[in-house]
């Protein structure tokens, strides 16, 4: 009969918290769930020492005899000993005994958790029942949440300034998800019990989307602003001139350009930016960049009329 070392097997130092055993414990059984992990045999026999090891760490009575057995295993591993002294120990007892013998003329196959637990605690009924697997029933294992996933989402900047519905397939069911004008970059939405599956009659995790949005050929987003970089002759940009433009909301606007506007001068136009995301009518503010571009294939005719304007208007 091998010693099981329940500290050991959770991982957790032997002078850990509750909550320490109870975070251990989690993420171990999360891991080795039969479920899980369907036909492996190596995995189930993990996920029985996982939920038998907690099942005497949460527990102070259970936890302080197993403490005081295991201090005493190695002396006691070579010793013989009849069946009552082990009753008593379990029980309590303060008795001492001297004895002779293998530990395995004690155990015997008594199934569900380990002899090893069953000799030492008895048939104890457990807090919360459990699942099947193979005759192992009614395992300590409390209803827990399933894991939560996480995904990523990609929009276009036109999707999150006018909102979109995506069409999802998650565990093999189709989810309509809607989403609102202004959503922001990195931003997460959470679907709820679309996650992993819960344990022990636990509810499904979570599945939470990750927003990123893709770059836009000509409009980029800082913050709940957009900047666009227009582009205009300088014989417009001299005398002002009104240029159209069609927003990201397909909206056409008129974009008035004063006379004697400087390179890289910017335009501000107000509430034409991203929604704030708060349920209002709030917006951004759209800014547009003039960006001079000089005029290609003169003919020789222009090039004397601009070398006049030139050595007129040089500065």
């Amino acid at each position: 009969m091998e010693f099981k070392d329940y500290y050991e097997i959770l991982g957790v130092d032997k002078n850990a918290t509750k909550e320490e055993i109870k975070k251990a414990y989690r993420k171990l059984a999360l891991k080795y769930h039969p479920d899980r992990n369907p036909g492996d045999k190596n995995a189930e026999e993990k996920f029985k020492d996982i939920t038998e090891a907690y099942e005497v760490l949460s527990d102070e009575e259970k936890r302080k005899k197993y403490d005081q057995l295991g201090n005493n295993w190695k002396y006691y591993q070579n010793a013989n000993f009849n069946e009552d002294w082990f009753k008593n120990f379990a029980g309590g007892g303060q008795r001492t005994y001297s004895f002779h013998g293998n530990l395995n003329d004690v155990f015997g196959d008594i199934g569900g958790f380990s002899d090893f637990f069953k000799m030492f605690f008895g048939d104890f009924g457990t807090r919360t029942a459990g699942h099947d697997f193979n005759g192992f029933t009614n395992a300590s294992f409390t209803a827990t949440k399933g894991q939560d996933y996480e995904s990523e989402l990609q929009l276009t900047l036109s999707e999150a300034i006018n909102g979109t519905t995506k069409i999802l397939n998650v565990n093999g069911n189709k989810i309509r998800l809607k989403i609102n004008p202004g959503v922001q970059d990195g931003q997460k939405l959470r679907i709820k019990n679309q996650g992993g599956e819960g344990i022990n009659g636990g509810e499904r995790g979570d599945l939470y989307l990750k927003i990123k949005i893709a770059d836009d050929p000509y409009f980029k987003r800082v913050e709940n602003d957009l900047y666009y970089t227009m582009d205009i002759d300088p014989f417009s940009l001299a005398l002002g001139t009104t240029k159209k433009l069609r927003t990201l909301d397909g909206k056409k606007i008129a974009v008035k350009i004063p006379a004697g506007s400087e390179s890289s001068k910017i335009l501000r136009i107000k509430g034409m930016g991203m929604p704030l995301g708060n349920n209002s009518n709030a917006r951004g503010d759209l800014l547009i960049k003039l960006n001079v571009v000089p005029p290609k294939n003169i003919s020789r005719e222009d090039e004397e009329l601009i070398k006049k304007l030139q050595k007129k208007y040089s500065v």
